[in-house]
């Protein structure tokens, strides 16, 4: 039988292929997909984002982790699906417009997704109608912003209004975040939640959902 345990382990140390192999070889042998989901890898990743509120990690150990989480539910995924496991909730994902850094976004989203959402990654310079379409035509329940630069921060306040007067404001929870963005600046352009890292991210997501802290 799969040893569990080197899963944990392959996506706490961020190897992608070890995380793949073994949650390949779990599933042959039967392991129930939620299991893996719930015991193993989501608190790897939570573990990984302790590491990084305490320095232990750095944001290139958060990115190759996440990578082997990804590794390991490209597998699990159809199997959620297929018997009916719900996400969370489903998250549109976006640097803002005029903003071309998506550092931030990958781990936010990666972070997420480890955190059992279903993540809709819009990319970067993303304009306010694209966040309204994930919004109307992919139902998303929570818009993430991302901004890096000082210039693109009022982007977000567009955003919002943009949501605002397509009459999608109240279907939505908005999130903001990025270098320059403070919990004060998130209150004054009306957001439902900040958080200062992707590790973060999570928890405030599952709070502006009305979700139990996992």
């Amino acid at each position: 039988m799969a040893d569990l345990k080197s899963l944990y382990e392959a996506i706490l140390n961020g190897d992608a292929k070890i995380a793949h192999t073994f949650t390949e070889q779990a599933l042959q042998e039967g392991a129930d997909p939620v299991k893996l989901v719930d015991e193993y890898m989501i608190p790897a990743m939570n573990e990984v984002g302790r590491r990084f509120e305490t320095s232990e990690y750095f944001v290139p150990e958060l990115l190759i982790s996440a990578r082997a989480m990804k590794a390991a539910l490209e597998l699990v995924r159809p199997l959620l699906a297929a018997r009916g496991a719900k996400p969370l909730g489903t998250v549109a994902v976006g640097t803002v417009k005029g903003d071309l850094h998506d550092i931030g976004k990958n781990l936010v989203a990666a972070m997420f997704e480890g955190g059992g959402f279903e993540v809709i990654d819009l990319g970067v310079n993303v304009p306010p109608e694209k966040f309204i379409a994930a919004v109307n035509e992919q139902g998303a329940h929570i818009v993430a912003m991302s901004a890096l630069l000082t210039t693109t921060m009022p982007a977000m306040k567009t955003t919002i209004d943009a949501l605002t007067q397509a009459g999608v404001r109240d279907k939505v929870k908005v999130l903001v975040g990025g270098a320059p963005i403070t919990q004060k600046y998130a209150t004054d352009i009306g957001a439902d939640g900040y958080s200062e890292n992707a590790v973060g991210a999570v928890g405030v997501a599952r709070q502006a959902l009305g979700l139990a802290a996992k």
